[in-house]
């Protein structure tokens, strides 16, 4: 019979909010309590394993938001790109599947480009299996029971340390109940996206379930060059699990999964244009008219490019898991064991413009991760609960980098003589091999002292060992009618004193081409212990009023650079005392008040925090302007604080509506010596002297460095917003239901550049989406409309590299809409 069900199912693709509705049960497949997480209670309550037992959402003393599998599939939030228009307080920032992190609060990854050599302060979890490449994220969800977003440090609870918060998904589990699930989307831009799932006994105690997902949609972004649709989607993912229980007390399951992605994006391209402290021949406007280039559009939200590199973010993720749940009376062994891999085949034009400046710049990427955890937990409510864990993770990355200049770039990049000569940087060349080796071990535990019936204190520890090594090897070679060289980090200098000794013009033009893209080979190292902990005091001072107190310190992990270091002062070789970053200090404080009233068809939930963090890990490049990529350091210290709410209502069993939202205060406390901002880049160097100028004042002098203190971090809203609503009337007696429902985000603006700037700084936004449609119990079938207003954002703002005063963008989708239709069976 299962057989039968076609292989093929659906999400739909219009934004949305909370979990009001929720799904049938589904034993969880990665916990220790067989309970029925995202089920909602007859009295309202919510399941969750946020701190890995089931418990109803409104008494874990931790800020957190649930989204059931049935609220996502209606709002559309296939991906954790929509995901965060639904959760205030994440955020999600992708230039490509590489260069993505999630961050909560404003705090988990420097904003930039990706460097392997350091972690993320997010935690991504499917399935209890820890996920070392936030790439993965850029999936579409496949047959997800729920996803819990959890704010503020969890590295007690969970595996790998996180220092400000985890994104934990759960897929439904299999049953042994015969049962299957098909939904199909179609909208506009030739959207079809189709997701199946089925599941049931193969014996009395072996079940499966198979789930499929598959997604196309044409690009919103015409490249005038290539006559090709940019940012489409082509993701196809499989998954299957088999569920084993031999007994009442002893459960495993084996998952397995494989995912494809080949989406052509992601595009920046022009945006506008700022004014630098370059002369004004060498601003962006003087150069490109020197070519006689105009862009096709100098309105990027007509959406056309003119790309003249080849583009594209292939990636394949796949891995495979054993989870075995043990009850063993008063308490359950869990074990967690996986293998996880991940490719990465990409292709971008870092020059962003259909000049040939750089015209090949990409960096390959092979990824292996091992990983086994072990806990047990105590079962029931006593007088002391206990959650004790162990964890062990290895991940190798290995790289191949390729960076290009073309006939452009000696205009573009280099001042002087050599700036009229396309021969000096047409054709350099540098090819970088990269290897990335790290192993964490950690012990971590929580208790739960009930020391009244409504007093309770949980202390947590963890103590971390984590070990980095890696290697970075630069080949600079050029070949063309006029120069032809290999350069290695051994002979560069030998090269140079050549030059040199040629003649001065000689001597010069060689520093101006390895200045460019410089020779390296360094081997970095770090390992270090860590103790880490926290403290959580809560009280209910009603039965639907829950409040609490949170202290914690953590860390996130020292790193290594992995993307090249600055020159030092012999302009030959590297700075070797960069090659790695300290750890970050965290302290973090946070005090939270759940609330029910009206039999309890009003949530109120509120929660305040004061995050600082020493040693924050930012990224810098040193006022370095030719390169595409800087390299990490510590910037003094960091705060984010502020303010959450999180509000459900349902007035009648036709009518709820939500509020959420997030007042976020992110600044960098103590950064002096961070990179200027481009308004203050591509000048002559400041000295005693001679001081810096004005910023943005053509032909200035600019400063080495710049000192942020009190500015805001990069990525993050003052406040973010959202709402929705739905209304529902019955129309026939078994049980259907005509239905219109509304979701919407706001948030205000934010910076786009590690440093602020006033070129790059994003306005705010606001995006609605609304669907209408008829269900009842197994049916829904509806239209759907997201961007309804077709508003005009952008999600990314950057800089092309030379302090051009070029600012480039990578703009939102468009309103998009369409219809689905979903069956279960």
């Amino acid at each position: 019979m299962l057989a039968s069900v076609p292989a093929l199912l659906l999400a739909s693709t219009v934004l949305g909010g909370p979990a009001i509705v929720t799904d049938p049960p589904a034993a969880p497949t990665s916990e220790p309590q067989a309970a029925t997480p995202a089920e909602s209670q007859d009295n309202g309550d919510i399941l969750v394993t946020a701190r890995r037992r089931a418990e109803t959402q409104q008494t874990v003393p931790i800020a957190l938001s649930v989204l059931t599998g049935k609220s996502l599939a209606e709002s559309g939030a296939f991906n954790v790109n929509r995901l965060q228009q639904q959760v205030p307080s994440l955020q999600f920032y992708s230039s490509n599947p590489r260069n993505s992190a999630i961050n909560i609060r404003g705090l988990g990854a420097p904003f930039g480009l990706t460097n392997d050599g350091i972690e993320q302060g997010v935690g991504f979890y499917i399935d209890g299996v820890y996920i070392g490449r936030v790439g993965a994220a850029t999936f579409d969800f496949i047959d997800v029971d729920r996803v819990e977003v959890l704010r503020g440090p969890q590295g007690t609870l969970y595996g790998k340390n996180t220092t400000s918060g985890a994104l934990n998904i759960t897929t439904r589990a299999p049953s042994f109940s015969p049962e299957a699930r098909a939904e199909v989307s179609v909208g506009n831009y030739d959207f079809l996206q189709a997701k199946t799932s089925i599941s049931g006994p193969i014996t009395d105690n072996l079940a499966i379930r198979l789930s499929t997902s598959a997604t196309t949609r044409h690009g919103t972004i015409y490249d005038v060059t290539s006559k090709t649709d940019l940012h489409r989607q082509r993701n196809v993912g499989f998954r299957g699990q088999v569920l084993y229980k031999p007994t009442d007390s002893l459960s495993l399951t084996l998952s397995g999964d494989f995912n494809v992605q080949n989406p052509l994006c992601c595009a920046q391209y022009y945006a506008r244009v700022g004014t630098t402290q370059r002369v004004t021949s060498r601003q962006y406007a003087a150069l490109a008219a020197n070519f006689g280039y105009t862009p096709p559009s100098t309105n990027p939200f007509d959406r056309v490019t003119d790309l003249d590199a080849t583009i594209n973010s292939r990636q394949e993720v796949g891995g495979a898991s054993l989870v075995a749940n043990w009850d063993l009376g008063p308490a359950t062994l869990t074990s967690v064991s996986a293998w996880r891999y991940w490719d990465w085949q990409p292709a971008n034009d870092r020059d962003f413009i259909g000049l040939p400046i750089t015209t090949i710049s990409q960096n390959p990427s092979q990824q292996k991760q091992y990983s086994q955890e072990v806990r047990i937990a105590s079962n029931g409510k006593n007088k002391l609960d206990y959650t004790v864990g162990a964890f062990f993770f290895n991940q190798t990355i290995n790289t191949q980098g390729v960076q290009a200049q073309g006939a452009a770039a000696s205009r573009f990049l280099l001042s002087g003589a050599d700036a009229a000569n396309p021969n000096v940087l047409n054709g350099l060349t540098s090819t970088n091999t990269i290897a990335f080796d790290n192993t964490s071990f950690a012990v971590f535990g929580k208790l739960n002292w009930a020391v009244t019936d409504k007093f309770h204190l949980q202390p947590g520890l963890r103590i971390n060992y984590d070990k980095k090594s890696g290697s970075y090897v630069s080949v600079v070679s050029i070949r063309n009618s006029q120069y032809d060289f290999v350069a290695t980090a051994d002979n560069v200098a030998s090269l140079l004193a050549a030059a040199r000794a040629r003649s001065t013009a000689a001597g010069t033009t060689f520093q101006n081409q390895i200045n460019t893209l410089a020779p390296q080979s360094y081997s970095p190292r770090f390992s270090a212990w860590n103790v880490s902990g926290d403290l959580t005091a809560s009280y209910d001072f009603a039965s639907d009023v829950h409040g609490y107190a949170t202290y914690s310190r953590s860390f996130k992990s020292g790193g290594i650079n992995l993307s090249g270091l600055p020159l030092n002062s012999t302009s030959t070789g590297v700075d070797l005392t960069t090659q790695t970053v300290k750890p970050e200090k965290v302290t973090a404080y946070e005090i939270g008040l759940k609330t029910q009233f009206l039999d309890r068809r009003l949530t109120v939930n509120l929660a305040g925090f004061w995050t600082d963090i020493k040693d924050y890990q930012a990224t810098v490049n040193n006022n370095a302007i030719n390169v595409i990529r800087g390299y990490l350091a510590n910037a003094g210290k960091v705060r984010s604080r502020g303010f959450e709410f999180d509000t459900t209502y349902r007035p009648t069993p036709r009518f709820n509506l939500y509020f959420n939202g997030a007042y976020t205060d992110a600044k960098y406390v103590d950064f002096k010596n961070a990179p200027c901002p481009p308004e203050l880049t591509g000048g002559t160097a400041a000295s005693a002297t001679s001081p810096a100028t004005a910023a943005g004042v053509a032909g200035g002098v600019s400063p080495a460095a710049c000192d942020i203190s009190g500015q805001r971090l990069p990525g993050i809203s003052k406040w973010s917003l959202s709402y929705g609503a739905e209304y529902n009337v019955p129309v026939d007696s078994s049980g259907g239901q005509v239905y219109l429902g509304y979701d919407g985000n706001y948030r205000t603006r934010f910076s786009s550049n590690p440093s602020p700037s006033a070129y790059t700084y994003i306005s705010g936004y606001s995006i609605s989406n609304f669907r209408l449609g008829y269900r009842k119990k197994d049916f829904n079938v509806y239209a759907w409309v997201r961007n309804a207003f077709d508003q005009d954002y952008f999600e990314l703002l950057s800089t092309q590299s030379g302090s051009t005063g070029l600012i480039v963008g990578q703009p939102g989708d468009p309103r998009t809409f369409g219809g689905t239709i979903s069956k279960t069976f």
